[in-house]
């Protein structure tokens, strides 16, 4: 039977909730699993995800963090000001980690076309000894992880959350086998990511950041994909690619203050999907729930074989990130960019 696109996702996710009014609501994820679930992508199969073991875990993460973590992750607290715990959210954590290293696994191996991992709570801003952001375990570096273990010797996580990696970033900035490339608005949340920030000693230039100001579109995201982001992962050549995908860039978004739409997101996936065989996405930010829905979906459709382009009519504003972007890795011997 031919690979399908595969949906990974568990109505446990739904028990972590952070308290009334608090952006990363159950809401959701409910709003992008009924829709898929109510109107089928063709090509796409559903799968629950088993949780993250240890091993898994501590391959990111510090013990003591965990083992806090998994203490009061069963409570009702407060890890930082954005960041709650409940009852259900040391379940939803493991669970979230497990579906991503599960993506991995069924990617890598052959059995699923490419993956989605619909799942909450998100993960690019945990650090790999605290909480931050609403996020708890780095999802993403967890499944890079898998995926180097597996036998890939080289692994490229994107994120296009409107937000900043930093955790991502911090947790390989050192490394030369895992590239980290970010599009997100700057100055913002959480004040990471600027185009000087490229790597340190082995990992210099395997960081890749396109600060953007605000009000960018999906014609200036093309921009950063074509001049940037493509041509570094030609370069780098990954096995494996994995997309921390967050649609907080979204012009209908509360918490950004971009304008990109639906057709943006799916030129980005596109753009993955078309160079790089074996790609897993992970849900991370987006909190308008209808945008929300609406991207994810146009990026299920992108990954069981749709395709769209970017418009053209990139600004100045783009224009001059990507200039700053490839000034910082200029200093680099790495040589990304042709």
């Amino acid at each position: 039977m031919t690979p399908q696109t595969l949906l990974i996702s568990d109505a446990r996710f739904l028990e972590h909730d952070p308290g009334p009014g608090h952006p990363e609501s159950p809401a959701r994820l409910r709003a992008v699993v009924d829709d898929l679930q109510g109107n089928p992508v063709q090509g796409t199969s559903w799968s629950t995800p088993r949780p993250a073991t240890e091993d898994e875990m501590l391959a990111v993460h510090e013990p003591a963090y965990i083992a806090a973590l998994a203490a009061r992750a069963r409570t009702t607290s407060h890890l930082d000001p954005d960041t709650a715990t409940s009852p259900g959210t040391w379940e939803a954590v493991q669970l979230a980690a497990g579906a991503a290293v599960q993506a991995v696994e069924e990617v890598w191996s052959g059995r699923a076309a490419n993956a989605f991992v619909l799942a909450r709570p998100p993960g690019h801003h945990a650090e790999g000894e605290h909480a931050m952001g609403f996020c708890f375990l780095n999802n993403a570096a967890i499944a890079a992880q898998s995926a180097l273990r597996l036998g890939a010797s080289r692994v490229a996580i994107l994120d296009w959350d409107v937000h900043h990696g930093n955790g991502t970033q911090h947790l390989f900035e050192k490394r030369s086998d895992v590239l980290y490339l970010s599009a997100h608005q700057f100055p913002f949340y959480p004040g990471t990511g600027a185009a000087a920030e490229i790597g340190r000693d082995q990992g210099a230039g395997f960081t890749v950041n396109c600060a953007l100001p605000a009000r960018q579109t999906d014609a200036d995201y093309g921009a950063v994909f074509q001049d940037v982001f493509l041509p570094a992962l030609s370069t780098f050549a990954p096995e494996l690619v994995i997309v921390s995908a967050g649609f907080d860039a979204h012009a209908r978004d509360p918490l950004g203050d971009m304008r990109v739409t639906e057709r943006g997101f799916a030129a980005m996936c596109s753009g993955v999907v078309e160079s790089h065989a074996k790609v897993v996405l992970l849900l991370e930010g987006g909190y308008d729930l209808t945008a929300l829905a609406g991207s994810v979906r146009a990026c299920v459709q992108v990954l069981a074989g749709a395709r769209d382009t970017f418009p053209s009519g990139a600004g100045a504003g783009a224009s001059d990130a990507i200039a700053a972007t490839r000034r910082a890795h200029g200093r680099s011997a790495r040589h990304l960019f042709p």
